[in-house]
């Protein structure tokens, strides 16, 4: 029967009437059987987080996947259409120590591990329930009464047997990588938990006495002041040519090396007003130059560390022509100490720039 068209649309109150509709002729289950004998479709959903209210983004990503999986079924498709939720991990952590006031880990052992542990799964439980209504009110069609949810027993057996599976066919290496690391939760961090904001670093120009040529220094620049403590050797390039320069200013003086053609671009940092190249050096002739640490007196080990090539200059190709030239080398990492990495090789350390 044709009705008439209503002088005012109401969306909400539609979505509402369908809604109910679909429920009391039992749709979805109606169209799932209907199309249970068609050729198979595998609908795979990239969970959503269960750590609050769904977003604008999450309402989105649900309505296309929800698009698309009614138009496959329209095309006689049956399709598998199971919901997900990440429901473990540092972002429902996160939320749970800032609902219990916790600061850092310490706080979870005098709160109770065990008592955390179950704080986040009633959490992530509670907001699964949450989130699923929402996504139901947005119209989605999914198999809501069978979700996989990373927290189930089930799930996290499937994967350590899948890793399992991995290591028994020699798929797995161990290998050391370089990671982001969170000093507060003390745990490794994936790229999408990482936050970022601009921030404004000191650069430093550093001088390295030479230990056999009082008042004569290898100037170095970085970017990471910080590692200065942890010094152990400086990079030259042995391809490069080096000098010795004196600059001048009025009566002040200072005798420094860097590269043969950074002279003039150095000797503008502090304002000299001449300068005077008292020896050309190639690269290959500077290395094995010892010098003194510039924190030699307020870092003890700086005194004790020994090796063939600490506090030398080594050589490196990885040294660019900018700056002065020189660079300050430091091992990684910091916290195992300098006495485990006092063997520094000629090619090993990485530039710290």
């Amino acid at each position: 029967m044709i009705k008439q068209v209503q002088n005012n649309y109401n969306p909400p109150d539609v979505e509402r009437r369908v809604q109910q509709q679909w429920i009391e002729t039992d749709a979805y289950r109606k169209t799932k059987e209907l199309r249970a004998s068609g050729p198979d479709f595998y609908f795979v959903d990239g969970p959503p987080y269960t750590t609050g209210y769904i977003h604008l983004g999450t309402a989105l990503n649900k309505i296309i996947k929800d698009s698309i999986i009614r138009f496959k079924r329209m095309q006689k498709f049956n399709v598998r259409d199971q919901p997900g939720y990440d429901m473990h991990g540092l972002p429902i952590e996160v939320k749970v120590e800032k609902s219990i006031g916790i600061k850092s880990k310490k706080d979870i052992e005098s709160y109770g591990i065990d008592r955390f542990v179950s704080s986040c799964k009633d959490f992530a439980l509670s907001h699964q329930k949450m989130m699923t209504e929402q996504f139901k009110s947005l119209g989605v069609w999914m198999d809501w009464e069978r979700p996989y949810m990373t927290i189930a027993p089930t799930y996290i057996e499937a994967a350590w047997w899948t890793l399992k599976r991995a290591h028994d066919k020699g798929l797995l290496s161990s290998s050391n990588r370089v990671i982001s690391w969170c000093p507060r939760c003390e745990t490794a961090l994936a790229e999408a938990e990482i936050d970022y904001w601009e921030e404004k670093d000191p650069s430093i120009y550093v001088k390295f006495p030479l230990k056999e040529e009082p008042g004569v220094s290898l100037l170095i620049w970085t970017t990471t002041p910080w590692t200065l403590p942890a010094n152990m050797a400086v990079a030259a390039h042995p391809d490069h040519r080096y000098a010795k320069v004196r600059y001048r200013r009025g009566e002040e003086h200072d005798t420094v090396i860097v590269m043969e053609s950074l002279i003039e671009q150095v000797g503008q940092l502090d304002g000299w007003e001449s300068h005077e190249v008292l020896e050309v050096i190639e690269g290959d002739d500077l290395v094995g130059t010892e010098y003194v640490p510039p924190l030699e007196g307020e870092v003890p080990v700086q005194r004790e560390v020994q090796g063939k090539w600490v506090h030398r200059v080594v050589p490196s190709s990885t040294v660019e022509a900018d700056m002065t030239g020189l660079v300050h080398i430091a091992p990684r990492p910091w916290s195992r100490g300098l006495r485990d990495r006092a063997a520094v090789q000629p090619h090993g350390p990485v530039p710290h720039r």
